[in-house]
């Protein structure tokens, strides 16, 4: 088991001390989200200020971008840190990515599956001079010249691993079974629960390694859990925590794991508060049984 820390989003102003600090405590890895920063602006500035610790996004929002674009980046990254990067890809919900981002919306599963091949395309084309060809529903993808394909990385894949592992995120069973057929991992999402995992998001998992892509390096999904950290005896850490679970149980999306337990009529209300921009009230719904 590895344990690695996710301090959420991370100022490109703080990435270098962090990462070092995470590094001598030990840690083995250090994952960025994308809320209030971009992680890839931060990303390189951690690993080269390191030398051994793997880092990665937690998630970077696909359908915010071009799927070339995303594997040159992570190119990039995996060239700059010798193979210490991985690419946590998420769908984000249709909201955010129509109203925020500006793109279009499709069912995510399969466009994230779209996005994927796209990417290993890509890869394939610059590592091994595979011929760029990807044709989907959303995709028709077939060039890419000489010149604007970067230098192989030249670190060999570990035994068993992708050269750059990509993971996907995800609340419900449709992105758990996509991610246990076509990716090398699965992050967990924070909203969830022990009961939730067990009972809904490993057998999807399950479902997809059974008709697992024979051609990864892993023969399953690497499993990565978030766990938030909070004592009890700092209220202003707990309540962080609370604020941050009321934020995610508005979301329609993730019903389902308030309807596992019975919960449900708290995310309505949680959702109709957040629609008046009602943020403030809307910790004080998270009893101590949720959190």
């Amino acid at each position: 088991m590895k344990v690695d820390l996710t301090p959420g989003s991370l100022d490109p102003r703080r990435a270098a001390d962090l990462a070092r600090t995470v590094e001598g405590l030990g840690f083995d890895g250090l994952w960025v989200a994308e809320t209030d920063h971009d992680p890839f602006t931060a990303l390189p500035l951690a690993l080269t200020a390191t030398e051994r610790l793997e880092v990665g996004t937690s998630v970077a929002i696909a359908f915010a971008r071009s799927p070339t674009v995303i594997a040159q980046t992570a190119f990039d990254l995996a060239a700059l840190s010798g193979g210490r990067f991985q690419l946590g890809l998420g769908t984000q919900v249709r909201g955010h990515v129509e109203r925020r981002f500006g793109m279009a919306w499709s069912e995510p599963a399969p466009r994230l599956a779209e996005w994927i091949g796209a990417i290993r395309a890509a890869w394939a084309s610059w590592q091994e001079g595979a011929p760029f060809r990807f044709r989907t529903e959303h995709l028709d993808l077939s060039l890419m010249t000489p010149f604007f394909s970067p230098p192989a990385l030249d670190f060999p894949a570990p035994p068993g691993r992708a050269r750059i592992p990509i993971s996907i995120a995800g609340v419900g069973p449709g992105l758990a079974r996509l991610a246990g057929r076509l990716a090398d991992g699965f992050q967990v999402h924070p909203f969830h629960t022990p009961r939730y995992l067990a009972e809904v998001l490993e057998p999807a998992l399950a479902t997809g390694e059974a008709g697992r892509d024979p051609s990864l390096a892993a023969p399953r999904a690497e499993r990565i859990v978030p766990v938030f950290l909070a004592p009890a005896d700092e209220p202003p850490l707990v309540e962080d925590v609370r604020a941050r679970v009321s934020f995610y149980a508005a979301t329609p999306t993730y019903r389902g794991v308030l309807r596992l337990h019975g919960r449900e009529r708290e995310g309505e209300q949680l959702s109709r508060l957040a629609a008046t921009g009602r943020w403030a009230e809307m910790p004080a719904l998270i009893d101590d049984e949720l959190l």
